[in-house]
């Protein structure tokens, strides 16, 4: 059902309420790591074109954020096993199989630098290079079918790491998170409204923000936010749905259940259906350092 843009105003009336989701624990470890490795991230962003969000994921995951034995022991902090055309150190190791190769490295820096040429070199991943550089959802997702990782929670995985603790902000290749003095002024675009099961929405458009969606709308950028159980520099994608008014607790008939796909977070399977993320923690019995594999069946409401 489309609602006109000046009828808006009165259908909001009744908006009070505002929400903040549930997100992961943010662990030390991990931002020590991040502090880190950021900048290192980005500069291999900049040279292979590899989101940085995505570089620093896959090191906090598979090196345990430099803590597990394979990291301490050999500086490798992305798995990378051993492989025919390997002529550097090696160290042992059980993963799949007992006693499996992986690659030993004299410096961190070394793994990062092998990390982005064993993606960058290998025509399976060639597909990840046409992707836009912040679609670290598309590139979470193609690495897990192009095979990096056997896991099938890996895309979830790395999709929850990079939202829990906001990776995304260093795929624009800045390195802090400092706004400029100067405010920016943005042209008012038209968003057509929509509102299914009761809650008013629009879609977000290519290079969208929420800022940009509040300032068309006649909305304050905090309020979009909350609704939308979001940080403030959460990216959007074209197509992305964006509430205009507080989530509810569980979804409308007749959605019961949903099957979880290949890089689906708590989070867009929320946006989907228009239920508060803590509200679908809470009906699944999950805490929030749960991640979605596919094939979880989750209970709706």
């Amino acid at each position: 059902m489309r609602i006109p843009i000046r009828l808006l105003s009165v259908l909001l009336l009744s908006i009070i309420c505002l929400s903040v989701g549930a997100k992961g624990k943010r662990l030390a470890s991990y931002e020590k790591y991040i502090q880190k490795y950021s900048d290192l991230a980005v500069q291999h962003q900049k040279k292979y074109r590899i989101p940085a969000s995505i570089t620093l994921a896959q090191g906090l995951l598979e090196s345990g954020a430099g803590q597990s034995v394979l990291a301490k022991r050999s500086n490798n902090h992305f798995g990378i096993k051993c492989h025919s055309d390997w002529r550097g150190g090696r160290v042992y190791h059980d993963d799949d199989l007992k006693g499996e190769c992986f690659r030993k490295y004299r410096h961190v820096e070394d793994s990062y630098e092998d990390h982005s040429r064993f993606l960058a070199e290998r025509s399976r991943y060639a597909s990840l290079f046409r992707l836009d550089i912040r679609n670290y959802k598309g590139w979470a997702k193609g690495l897990q079918k192009c095979g990096y990782a056997t896991d099938r929670a890996y895309a979830n995985k790395l999709i929850k790491v990079i939202e829990d603790y906001e990776l995304y902000r260093f795929d624009s290749g800045k390195k802090s998170r400092k706004k400029s003095s100067k405010k920016q002024k943005l042209p008012v675009y038209d968003y057509q409204v929509y509102r299914t099961d009761g809650l008013l929405y629009v879609y977000a458009k290519e290079n969208d923000s929420f800022e940009q969606i509040a300032r068309s709308l006649g909305f304050k950028t905090k309020h979009l936010i909350k609704y939308n159980e979001v940080p403030e520099d959460f990216p959007l994608e074209k197509g992305d749905i964006v509430y205009l008014e507080k989530k509810k607790k569980k979804a409308d008939k007749p959605h019961y259940e949903h099957v979880v796909q290949v890089g689906e977070s708590m989070h867009s399977i929320s946006q989907m259906y228009g239920i508060q993320v803590k509200s679908l923690y809470k009906m699944n019995k999950k805490d929030e350092d749960y991640v979605p594999e596919e094939g979880d069946v989750l209970k709706l409401r």
